[in-house]
C-alpha cells in the first residue's frame, strides 16, 4: 500500500481506527474530500481471514431505501426496507457483515440525508458492521449520527469538494427509460412520487429494487420488473417489458403477484414442489394449494393434518405426498393408489425416526426418503437399508433427490455449499455450487436434457444448473426467495412472500 501519511493524511487516522478492536463501530470523516474513495481504491479487495473488505457506497442522490438496498447487497442479505435491513442483520448469523467496512461518502448529498443518517445510526448500534461516514459538522444528519458513540477523523484538507452534478430526470412511466436509466435516480424518483403509480411500474420497482439496482443491463431490469408486475398494471407495460427483456438469459412464462385476481395469487410461499404437471404450493399457515404448472390455474388444495408451517414437500412417484413440518416431523398424504406394504413400512420407519430426531430437510424418490439434520448429515432411507453422509458444516437446509439411471441426492446447507452424493458411495469432493450465504431451497429432477438443479440462497440469488454439463444461469428476483422447484421440462419456479414466478431459460 502507498504511504498513507504522504498521500492522504486522513488515511493513517482511518487505519488506526480500523485496527483498534476497542474503537466505536462508527467513524465520522470531516474535511477530507475524496478520502473514502481513495481509501477504498487502495484497500484490500476482499476479506481474508484476518482483514476486512472495504465496500464503497456513495450516498449522492440516494434515499434511505436505496441506501438499504446497496448496503444489503454488500453484506449478502436481502432487504425490502431500511427497517428490514436492520432486522436481517440483527437476526442472522452474517459473517460477511463482521468482515466488511462500509465506506459511505457524501452524506450531505443524499436525497434524504436525515433518513439515511437514521439508518446508519441503527446499523452502528447493532455492532455487527463498521461504518465510515463522510458528514458535515453542524448539519442535522451529522448531529443525528453524533448522538451515539463514534470516532472522528478530521484531515483538515483544504481542497474544496465540488457539489455533485444534478442527476438527470427520468420519465418514470416509460419502461424503456426506466430500464436504461441510473437505478439510483429511478429509485429516488419513485420514492419522491408516492401519489403516481406510473402504470404499475412504481410498485414493481419498489418490490424488486435491490436486484434491479444491481442488474448489469436494461434487459435484466426489464425481466425483473416483468416478474413482479401485477395484473392491474397498464396493459401496455407487459408487452413492452417482454420486448425489452428479449436479451435476458430467461423468458418469464407467467407470474402471480400479491393482489392479482385472474388467476389469483396463491399467497405467500413457504415450500414448493412439482408433480406431473402440478405445482404444490405451501403457504405460511400450512395450507398446500395445487396449481397448473403451465399457467398457474388453481386446481384445489390438499387435505392434510399439518398445523403450522410446512417447511418441505416431497411428492413420491405413486402420488403420495410427504410433508415436513416446522418441528421436523413427517406427515404422509395418501396418493392416487394405495401404497405398497413395503413403502408404507419405510415411511412409518422414517416417521418414527424423525419423532426422536427431527429433520431439517426432506426429499423422496421411488423407494427412498432422504432427510437432512441440524448437524450437517444427510440420511437416505431405502429398501436396501440406511445410507448416511456428513456433507455440511452446520445445519442441512435443503435436500433434493433425482430419479435417474444412477439416482443421486443434492443437499444444501447453512454453510452455503450445494453437494452431490450417490447413497452408498463417497460424496463428490467438490461442491456443485457455493456462495457465502446459506442455501434456503433446492429442487432437482430428470429432464429430456439431463438432470437439472434449482438452488436459492439467502442473499436472494437463484441458479438453475444443468448438472452433467457444469453449466448454470442466474436469476435475482429482488425480494427474499422462500422456495424453488423445477418442472419436468426444466422450467424454474421461484416462490416469494408476495409473488410466484415461472421462468424458462432461453438457450444453453
Amino acid at each position: 500500500m502507498p504511504s498513507v501519511r504522504a498521500e492522504r493524511p486522513g488515511a493513517s487516522a482511518l487505519l488506526g481506527w480500523l485496527t483498534d478492536p476497542e474503537a466505536p463501530r462508527l467513524c465520522l470523516v470531516t474535511d477530507a474530500p475524496g478520502l473514502l474513495g481513495w481509501f477504498a481504491a487502495h484497500g484490500p479487495r476482499a476479506a481474508g481471514r484476518h482483514r476486512s473488505a472495504r465496500a464503497l457506497v456513495p450516498l449522492t442522490g440516494r434515499t434511505a431505501l436505496g441506501t438499504a438496498w446497496a448496503v444489503a447487497d454488500h453484506l449478502g442479505v436481502v432487504a425490502t426496507s431500511p427497517a428490514d435491513l436492520v432486522r436481517a442483520l440483527a437476526t442472522s448469523d452474517n459473517g460477511r457483515a463482521a468482515r466488511t467496512v462500509l465506506l459511505l461518502p457524501a452524506l450531505h448529498a443524499a436525497a434524504e440525508p436525515e433518513a439515511v443518517a437514521a439508518l446508519l445510526a441503527d446499523l452502528a448500534r447493532l455492532g455487527r458492521v463498521r461504518l465510515v461516514v463522510e458528514a458535515r459538522p453542524g448539519t442535522p444528519e451529522y448531529e443525528l449520527l453524533a448522538e451515539g458513540r463514534f470516532a472522528e477523523v478530521d484531515a483538515d484538507e483544504s481542497t474544496a469538494e465540488p457539489e455533485p452534478p444534478a442527476r438527470p430526470a427520468v420519465e418514470l412511466s416509460d419502461p424503456a427509460a426506466v430500464c436504461a436509466a441510473d437505478p439510483v435516480t429511478v429509485t429516488t424518483g419513485y420514492v419522491r412520487d408516492p401519489d403516481d403509480a406510473h402504470g404499475g411500474l412504481r410498485a414493481a420497482w419498489l418490490r424488486a429494487g435491490q436486484a434491479l439496482c444491481a442488474a448489469r443491463n436494461p434487459a435484466d431490469r426489464a425481466l425483473g420488473l416483468l416478474a413482479v408486475l401485477g395484473d392491474g398494471a397498464d396493459p401496455r407495460l407487459r408487452p413492452a417489458l417482454e420486448e425489452l427483456s428479449a436479451q435476458a438469459a430467461w423468458r418469464m412464462r407467467w407470474s402471480r403477484v400479491v393482489g392479482d385476481v385472474a388467476p389469483p395469487w396463491p399467497g405467500p410461499v413457504a415450500a414448493l414442489a412439482a408433480q406431473d404437471g402440478t405445482l404444490l404450493v405451501a403457504d405460511l399457515g400450512g395450507t398446500v394449494r395445487l396449481l397448473a404448472a403451465a399457467d398457474a390455474r388453481p386446481l384445489g388444495r390438499l387435505d392434510h393434518p399439518v398445523t403450522g408451517r410446512v417447511t418441505a414437500l416431497a411428492p413420491a412417484p405413486d402420488g403420495t405426498v410427504l410433508l415436513l413440518d416446522e418441528r421436523g416431523r413427517l406427515h404422509t398424504l395418501r396418493g392416487r393408489e394405495p401404497r405398497a406394504p413395503y413403502l408404507q413400512r419405510l415411511t412409518e420407519a422414517v416417521s418414527a425416526t424423525l419423532t426422536r430426531h427431527p429433520g431439517t430437510a426432506l426429499a423422496a424418490i421411488a423407494g427412498s426418503v432422504v432427510v437432512g439434520d441440524r448437524l450437517g448429515s444427510v440420511h437416505a432411507f431405502g429398501l436396501t437399508g440406511l445410507h448416511q453422509a456428513a456433507l455440511h458444516s452446520g445445519r442441512v437446509t435443503a435436500v433434493a433427490a433425482v430419479e435417474s439411471a444412477t439416482p443421486f441426492v443434492c443437499s444444501g446447507g447453512a454453510d452455503g455449499a450445494v453437494r452431490r452424493w450417490t447413497p452408498g458411495r463417497d460424496p463428490d469432493p467438490a461442491p456443485l455450487a457455493e456462495r457465502s450465504s446459506p442455501v434456503v431451497s433446492l429442487a432437482a429432477t430428470e429432464t429430456p436434457h439431463g438432470p437439472v438443479l434449482g438452488v436459492a440462497w439467502a442473499d436472494g440469488t437463484v441458479e438453475l444448473h444443468r448438472v452433467e454439463r457444469s453449466h448454470h444461469v442466474t436469476y435475482r428476483p429482488g425480494p427474499p426467495v422462500r422456495a424453488v422447484t423445477v418442472t419436468a421440462d426444466g422450467a424454474l419456479v421461484v416462490g416469494l412472500e408476495d409473488a410466484l414466478v415461472r421462468l424458462e431459460r432461453r438457450a444453453d
